[in-house]
């Protein structure tokens, strides 16, 4: 859909018979919220917003400050793609105010918006395009199992792959709500799956990124599965990652493409890699948010854990893949798809900026298989690791007060709360592997 205008999206809802609105959002942890209003609201959802409490919601207000208000994005007005019994249903997603009509500090939409609006002072648009992976899992009377729906691995299909037809589903799904899907497969793990779909700007993707959890997991139920975006949900098997393609765009070239240069590729790129790598172990704590995302980036299951730079070498943190042109582009590759992607894509573009606005350099690449390397060899290529628990990547970002500044201290604070609140509950609990390990023995 090309919704540009209020009177767009009434043309729509006439046109389509909508019923329903959900106003989605999300809150500062990435988790989906939304209210339904019936379409004779929609008008004064658009003109003047709809008000709710904020308070309710994880890292907004006080309950001394409560009242907020949702304004829809029109842009973002498309129908869901699944039959809902009671009448078409369309969502848009909303920016945040205060009630004077004030953005919102704590709306992670605004935070992304902040970044952007720097990057275009500097003349730039910021693309992203993410790789997300998740697992679809059985459920038994009602609730959610870690039982994969099949046991195919990477590119394998039927018999073996038995989610062809589901994740056909989805990106039917997602192409009705305006995705370019690129590609869909059966990933390394058991009842792993990955959707791709073309880069967009930042916001967008943002949006679509939300947009690509909700519906895999509706879709997923749909069909008597559960589908989840935890980044490691099986001990012995690969975790799921989001991987992030990412450039900047000048007066509608590729900014990162320099066709001049002997790799073809313009030193602004490398600038951005050296700002993103002198704040990596900050950005961990907002990319990979949760406990058990550590249990993802370890050593010897395929996610990047060495603080390094390369061309296509697939072991490095951040690579530059072969293409060229248009396509030319830098990639991180330890975000995970429990993230928040707005303030993930906010947090890497504000650390990329600083970088080419003060040349930073990311040193040597490097051009060798990283896990194959021994201690030694880690030590005298000097190559560090990333944070290794969440405390370790909270107390990171805690110091670094660039990502404060660029974030906002309101999102900033409530970041950290919310990861060392995390961080206290999960070394209160007695884990199964501890009785397994020690209830005899001692």
């Amino acid at each position: 859909m090309n919704i540009k205008s209020k009177e767009d999206v009434y043309n729509e809802i006439e046109n389509n018979n909508v019923k329903f609105i959900r106003l989605q959002f999300t809150d500062i942890q990435g988790v989906v919220k939304d209210v339904e209003i019936p379409v004779t609201q929609v008008k004064k959802a658009l003109e003047t917003g709809i008000s709710f409490d904020g308070s309710s919601i994880e890292g907004f207000v006080r309950i001394d400050e409560s009242d907020m208000v949702l304004r829809p994005d029109v842009r973002s007005f498309a129908l869901l793609p699944w039959d809902q019994g009671k009448g078409v249903v369309a969502r848009m997603v909303c920016d945040i105010c205060k009630p004077d009509g004030s953005a919102f500090e704590g709306d992670p939409r605004y935070v992304l918006r902040r970044v952007l609006k720097e990057a275009h002072e500097m003349g730039f648009s910021f693309n992203v395009g993410p790789e997300l992976e998740f697992f679809l899992f059985q459920v038994e009377n009602g609730k959610a199992t870690t039982k994969p729906h099949d046991f195919g691995r990477y590119f394998e299909f039927a018999p073996a792959d038995l989610a062809e037809d589901i994740r056909r589903e989805i990106v039917l799904g997602l192409i009705d709500l305006g995705f370019n899907i690129e590609a869909a497969h059966h990933e390394v793990a058991f009842g792993q799956h990955e959707i791709d779909f073309k880069y967009d700007d930042a916001l967008s993707t943002a949006d679509n990124v939300v947009t690509f959890r909700y519906v895999t997991r509706t879709i997923a139920k749909l069909n008597g599965l559960h589908a989840t975006f935890m980044p490691k949900p099986l001990t012995s098997e690969n975790g799921s990652g989001m991987h992030v393609n990412l450039s900047l765009s000048k007066d509608g070239k590729n900014a990162f493409y320099d066709p001049q240069d002997e790799g073809e590729v313009d030193q602004m790129a490398y600038h951005f890699i050296g700002g993103v790598l002198e704040h990596i172990k900050g950005i961990t704590a907002i990319s990979n948010p949760l406990i058990n995302s550590y249990k993802r980036l370890v050593p010897g299951y395929e996610a990047p854990v060495y603080i390094t730079w390369s061309g296509p070498n697939r072991s490095s943190l951040v690579r530059i893949p072969a293409a060229r042109g248009q396509s030319t582009r830098v990639e991180l590759r330890s975000p995970d798809p429990s993230c928040n992607p707005y303030i993930t894509f906010a947090a890497i573009l504000a650390a990329g900026l600083k970088g080419i606005k003060e040349q930073i350099d990311p040193g040597e690449g490097t051009d060798v298989n990283i896990y194959d390397l021994t201690p030694k060899g880690l030590a005298d290529r000097n190559i560090e690791t990333l944070p290794p628990t969440l405390l370790d990547a909270a107390n990171h970002l805690a110091k670094d007060d660039f990502l404060r500044d660029a974030l906002g201290s309101h999102v900033h604070e409530n970041l950290l709360r919310i990861a060392y609140a995390e961080w206290d509950a999960y070394k209160l609990q007695v884990h199964e592997w501890e009785t397994k390990r020690y209830l005899n023995a001692m």
